[in-house]
C-alpha cells in the first residue's frame, strides 16, 4: 500500500509538471497522435480489405481452370468440361462465361458474366456502380455493341442490392445466348471452368492432375487467389506508408530532440527535487510516468480516430490508394476488424520508444550533484 500511495502522489506531480508547460506538451500530442493515426488507419484499412477478400471467395469454387495459348488465356472446350468431371475428387465441372465490356458513356469496363442459372435472353442485372454510370434503373434498356459493329439492346429486369456492392458494383449478369451473340463465343465453348472438389484437402492434388493431363490449362486455386488479394493489400498499404514515411522519421527526430534536450528549467526542477529528499528512481518514475501519460493518450486518441474514419467515415483520406484506380467505385461500408497482434506491434513501435526518450536524459540529470544542476 505504501509503494501505491507513492507512485499515487508522483503520478499527481507528473501530471501537473505536465499542465505547467502546457504548449510544448500539447504540440507532441498533436504530433504523436498524428502519426498513430495515419499508421492505424493503414492497418485497419487493409486488414478489413483482405478480410472482406476472404469472405468473399469463401463461396468462390475450389478451382478455376483457364487455357493457355502462346501464353495468354483463350477459349477452352466445352470436351474439357466434361473430362475434368469425372476426375476423382471432382464434385462438380461447369464451364464458365464471363467478360469485359468496355461503355464509352462511363469510361471503364464492366463485367458480363452469365450466371449458372441462365437468365431469359434479352434481359440483364447491373450493379450500383453500372447504374450510377449509366443512369439506368430497372426497366430501363441499355444497349451494347456486339463484334459485328451491330446494337443489342437489353431490358434491366434487376439491380443488385447495395450490401453486394463490393463484388457487383461493375457487374452485369446476362444470358448465355446474349453473351455469346456480343462476343462471337462459338456455342460449346467457355471462358474458363469451375470446378468443386469434394474433399478440401485434396484440391492441390486434383490440380497436379489437371496440369498432368491437360498441359495446356493453368489451374488457379482459391487459396492462390486470397494470397494474391493479400499481397495485392499489404502493397498498398506499404506504398501508403512510404509516403507518410517521412513524417514518421520526422516525428522520430522530433521525439529523440525533445527527450535529449532537456531544458535548464527542467533541469534545474529535478535539482530542486533531488536537493528536498527525492531518489533518483523517483525521478525515473516521474518522467516515466509523464512520458507514458503522453504517449498513451496520443496512442489511445490516434488508434480511436482511426478506428472512427475506417468504418464510420469512410476511409475518405486513403481510399483512392488503397482501393485502386477506377471509375466503377464500388460503395460499401467495411466489417470492422482489428489483428491485436499489429496493434500490439504498432505499440511497441510508437509508445516505448518515445518513454524511453524521455527517461535517458532524466537519468543524467538526475545522477548530477543537485547545487551543480540549479546552478544552470
Amino acid at each position: 500500500m505504501a509503494w501505491t500511495e507513492k507512485q499515487r502522489h508522483i503520478i499527481e506531480f507528473s501530471l501537473a509538471s505536465l499542465l505547467r508547460r502546457p504548449g510544448k506538451n500539447v504540440a507532441v500530442l498533436v504530433v504523436y497522435t498524428s502519426v498513430v493515426f495515419i499508421l492505424s488507419s493503414i492497418l485497419f484499412f487493409t486488414n478489413s480489405l483482405k478480410k472482406e477478400a476472404s469472405l468473399v471467395l469463401q463461396g468462390a469454387p475450389e478451382i478455376v481452370v483457364q487455357r493457355i495459348v502462346a501464353g495468354r488465356h483463350d477459349l477452352i472446350p466445352g470436351a474439357y468440361v466434361r473430362s475434368m468431371g469425372r476426375l476423382p475428387g471432382v464434385r462438380e465441372a461447369r464451364g464458365r462465361l464471363w467478360g469485359y465490356y468496355y461503355e464509352p458513356l462511363a469510361g471503364a469496363n464492366v463485367t458480363l458474366i452469365v450466371p449458372p442459372e441462365d437468365r431469359v435472353a434479352g434481359s440483364i442485372a447491373i450493379g450500383q456502380g453500372v447504374v450510377r454510370s449509366l443512369k439506368a434503373r430497372k426497366s430501363d434498356v441499355i444497349v451494347l455493341k456486339a463484334f459485328d459493329g451491330s446494337y443489342v439492346g437489353l431490358d434491366v429486369s434487376h439491380v443488385f442490392s447495395s450490401e453486394s456492392e463490393l463484388v457487383s458494383a461493375d457487374l452485369v449478369e446476362i444470358s448465355a445466348q446474349d453473351f455469346r451473340h456480343l462476343f462471337d463465343v462459338k456455342k460449346g465453348y467457355f471462358t474458363d471452368i469451375t470446378l468443386r472438389v469434394a474433399n478440401s484437402k485434396e484440391v492441390a492434388t486434383v490440380a497436379a492432375k489437371i496440369r498432368l493431363l491437360f498441359p495446356d490449362t493453368r489451374p488457379v486455386i482459391r487459396d492462390e487467389i486470397l494470397r494474391t488479394y493479400d499481397a495485392i493489400f499489404d502493397w498498398r498499404g506499404g506504398l501508403l506508408a512510404i509516403i507518410f514515411s517521412g513524417a514518421v522519421l520526422a516525428f522520430a527526430i522530433f521525439s529523440w530532440e525533445k527527450g535529449a534536450s532537456m531544458g535548464s528549467e527542467e533541469k534545474r526542477e529535478i535539482g530542486v527535487l533531488k536537493a528536498i529528499g527525492w531518489d533518483t528512481s523517483d525521478i525515473l518514475a516521474m518522467k516515466s510516468w509523464e512520458g507514458a501519460v503522453i504517449s498513451l493518450s496520443s496512442f489511445l486518441l490516434g488508434v480511436t480516430f482511426a478506428y472512427i474514419h475506417v468504418f464510420f467515415g469512410s476511409y475518405v483520406l486513403f481510399e483512392p490508394v488503397l482501393k485502386g484506380w477506377s471509375v466503377l467505385y464500388p460503395v460499401f461500408h467495411l466489417i470492422p476488424h482489428v489483428d491485436p497482434y499489429q496493434l500490439v506491434a504498432l505499440f511497441f513501435l510508437t509508445v516505448v520508444p518515445y518513454t524511453v526518450a524521455t527517461i535517458i536524459p532524466s537519468w543524467k540529470a538526475a545522477i548530477v550533484d543537485p547545487d551543480q544542476v540549479m546552478r544552470l
